[in-house]
């Protein structure tokens, strides 16, 4: 075990597997793959400012406060990180791989996984909330908040336990035969573990909504309510279902035995757009959220409105001050002609 764990800054290991798996990382990035690179810092980059509107919203508002949104808060905590995460992902990929040490590799990938075992949790976490919610079971007692975000923190352990296995032992080091091919310092067992943990989450997790709707379609208020977080997670399932059949893939594929592996970064950017698009949903379905959301930037919109008006007056620095003695007098100081021109009196 400690040979293993010996290997773990070697600068040559990483080089090993990827010409192991056929990844070629190190020649020169071909021009649609920077720019493709480039999309997607981008998109990582709106990633992280919608999501930083959801959360001060939730925050500064206690109207937020409630189970609900305080789930739905942590489900943008798990996009927001997830955006700099995939930023991180994708400055060190390319031609830069080859240069990293296998505990940073583990890293870089890890955080992703960390990321998404978050949201995953996050989803199973809300469909609780609304099922009880529902059901109108005291669940949470007089001491609700402490309880929520006890299990918004044990949502948050389980992910790192699970995303930092492969760092901690479970991975491919020194058997290249175990190696996935997508993630070639992962071991395919533990890729197979993930996407079976997850799709048995969300199996449960559609059960659950099944089962709530049931009881509901009579109640138009919480109807509305489990059609916002319904159409969250068939999001979820449609931005990762490709990524997951890729990786589920690469377990039954031998080494390089399907080609299409090698092109398993586009289904992993196309799974970002989840991390995009959760926050447009429940600010489009909650006026209250969306105006909140809105709010900074209708405060800069104005504050920069005002300034162009400034900007656009003609020698609105000519205005004369009043004098302290003449506002305790309430006497205005008469203004002279020359400073009328083109002024406008606020």
């Amino acid at each position: 075990m400690g040979s293993v764990y010996s290997e773990y800054l070697s600068s040559s290991k990483v080089r090993e597997h990827y010409n192991y798996t056929k990844e070629s990382p190190d020649t020169k990035d071909a021009p649609s793959r920077q720019v493709a690179s480039a999309l997607i810092i981008l998109l990582c980059c709106a990633i992280v400012v919608e999501n930083l509107l959801v959360l001060i919203a939730v925050a500064r508002n206690s109207k937020f406060h409630s189970a609900m949104y305080l789930f739905l808060g942590n489900l943008a905590a798990s996009d927001l990180l997830a955006g700099v995460a995939f930023i991180a992902n994708t400055l060190l990929s390319g031609s830069v791989t080859l240069g990293l040490t296998p505990v940073q590799w583990f890293a870089r990938e890890g955080s992703a996984f960390i990321t998404l075992s978050a949201s995953v949790f996050s989803l199973l976490a809300i469909a609780i909330e609304r099922h009880v919610a529902i059901a109108k079971v005291k669940l949470y007692g007089s001491d609700k908040s402490c309880r929520m975000l006890l299990l918004i923190a044990a949502s948050w352990l389980i992910s790192l336990v699970l995303g930092g296995l492969p760092i901690l032992g479970w991975n491919c080091l020194g058997h290249l035969e175990a190696c996935s091919t997508v993630l070639p310092l992962y071991a395919k067992p533990y890729v197979l573990c993930v996407v079976t943990i997850f799709s048995v989450i969300l199996s449960a997790i559609v059960a659950l909504y099944i089962r709530i709707y049931c009881v509901v379609r009579s109640s138009q208020t919480d109807v509305a309510l489990l059609k916002t977080v319904t159409i969250v997670l068939g999001v979820f399932i449609f931005c990762w279902l490709p990524a997951f059949s890729i990786l589920l893939l690469d377990y039954a594929c031998p080494v390089r035995a399907c080609p299409m592996l090698y092109q398993a970064h586009y289904f992993f950017a196309f799974a970002t757009l989840n991390s995009l698009l959760n926050p447009v949903i429940y600010t489009w379905r909650s006026r209250d959220l969306r105006r909140e959301v809105l709010r900074p930037l209708q405060c800069w919109r104005q504050a920069a409105g005002v300034q162009g008006r400034r900007d656009r007056t003609p020698g609105h620095h000519l205005l004369p001050l009043r004098s302290s003695s003449s506002l305790e007098k309430g006497i205005q100081m008469p203004t002279s002609p020359t400073f009328l021109e083109g002024n406008t009196m606020v």
